[in-house]
């Protein structure tokens, strides 16, 4: 008995030696020494885990924005919600907006993909690599193909996510520490652009805006309840947290059963989308009326240009210009004098020209008992409004009050005046 007592306890001392030497080994290993699919996170990292109240192995989701070329990492906090942890910026990916339909089209996937241990690659030709398993149940119902669609690292892509080195690095091992602590599989939610009523308005006329539209509700199921939306596949559609009757089951390629959604999740999803719709049409409403006020704009200026050129060409037939006219008399010391103000005559074509956008000298200087009506204090609308403001303003005010021309006004100069009224009248209406 004591020779086995004596075995026993030599057993437990080499053990406990064993596990010595391996502790120095480990201690001595540095970060940089460690295959990189290994290598631990930061403490930087670790550190704001903790602080968002998570843990190292909490389960992870990744979300992918084309448009803005970024990749969100969240984490499962301790009361059971998705935090957004991490946000990185996405060096290179395939294709334009909308999703991968077949093989060698170098379009990078949208869509909802499932990540399983199996589909991480320590040993990817691009430093480290998560296979996104495209074709899912989805892509295959509408003939998808496609192979080896990745989120990787190596900064190149044809038809990939491609990461700097040290980002993947650090996803792979989030991923890696969320498999770890029981996650079985992770999400990636891949979408064109942020799907925010900004956005879809933006994109609202693009053939892909049904395949997008279905995918904003995954979206907007994650959004209202911070938890991982189930995703089930059937009619060739995704379906977010759907329930289905006992006895059936979801086919990608079958009509969908009569499933439900939980009430809260269905009602705070349904007031999201309402409510979203509203502002997409109120942000094309705005983008409609602005477009037309321009167009209107240019139409009106248009017009205008061609009275100014009709006006011209008859001024130029009516008045030819006189080759025996006298020079313009010099100043003192040789130098030509300053070319004379507008005559009171020109007010008709002053106005025109100030209508339709062109700088025009000022007037010449009037007597200091003729008044000049004031430009209307009311806010200008699309130009038309300070247009006629400019046009009113070159008129003097009559002593009743009426617009005149002051006490050198000719019965002649008042009738261009009020042609000129009336020409721009004809093309620019007045509110």
């Amino acid at each position: 008995m004591d020779v086995k007592l004596s075995r026993g306890i030599l057993s437990s001392w080499r053990g406990v030696l064993a596990a010595a030497v391996l502790g120095l080994v480990v201690a001595g290993c540095q970060v940089s020494d460690l295959p990189k699919h290994m290598k631990p996170l930061s403490p930087k990292l670790v550190a704001k885990i903790d602080r968002m109240n998570m843990t190292k192995t909490s389960p992870i989701l990744v979300r992918i924005f084309k448009e803005e070329s970024e990749l969100e990492v969240w984490k499962e906090t301790r009361e059971g919600k998705y935090a957004l942890l991490e946000t990185y910026e996405i060096c290179a990916w395939s294709g334009e907006l909308g999703p991968k339909k077949k093989e060698g089209d170098r379009q990078s996937p949208e869509g909802f993909y499932t990540i399983y241990p199996a589909q991480m690659n320590p040993k990817s030709s691009y430093h480290l690599a998560f296979n996104l398993g495209f074709p899912n149940a989805y892509d295959q119902s509408l003939g998808r193909t496609g192979s080896f669609l990745m989120v990787h690292g190596d900064c190149s892509s044809r038809g990939c996510y491609a990461m700097e080195d040290e980002q993947i690095e650090e996803i792979y091992a989030l991923g890696r520490e969320a498999f770890r602590g029981g996650q079985r599989a992770f999400q990636v939610q891949a979408f064109p652009f942020r799907m925010t009523p900004e956005n879809m308005a933006k994109h609202h006329d693009n053939p892909n805006m049904p395949f997008w539209s279905m995918l904003k509700e995954g979206y907007d199921h994650f959004e209202v309840t911070s938890q991982e939306p189930q995703v089930a596949v059937c009619g060739h559609r995704y379906v977010f947290n759907a329930e289905a009757p006992a006895g059936q089951s979801f086919r990608a390629s079958s009509a969908c059963p009569d499933y439900q959604v939980p009430q809260d999740i269905w009602f705070a999803v349904a007031s999201k989308q309402r409510r979203d719709n509203e502002l997409v049409q109120q942000i094309l409403a705005q983008k409609e009326r602005r477009e037309q006020r321009e167009e209107d704009w240019e139409a009106r200026k248009a017009r205008i240009a061609g009275i100014l050129g009709r006006d011209n060409d008859d001024a130029a037939a009516a008045s030819p210009a006189d080759a025996t006219a006298p020079a313009a008399p010099k100043a003192t010391g040789g130098e030509t004098a300053p070319a004379a103000a507008p005559a009171e005559d020109d007010d008709a074509a002053r106005m025109m020209l100030i209508a339709s956008g062109v700088p025009v000298p000022e007037p010449s200087p009037r007597e200091s008992s003729e008044r000049v009506v004031p430009a209307p204090g009311q806010q200008a609308e699309d130009g038309d409004e300070a247009a006629k403001s400019t046009a009113l303003a070159l008129v003097p005010e009559a002593a009743n009050g009426a617009i005149g021309l002051g006490r050198r006004a000719a019965s002649g100069t008042a009738e261009k005046v009020g042609d000129a009224f009336s020409r721009v009248n004809s093309v620019m209406p007045w509110k």
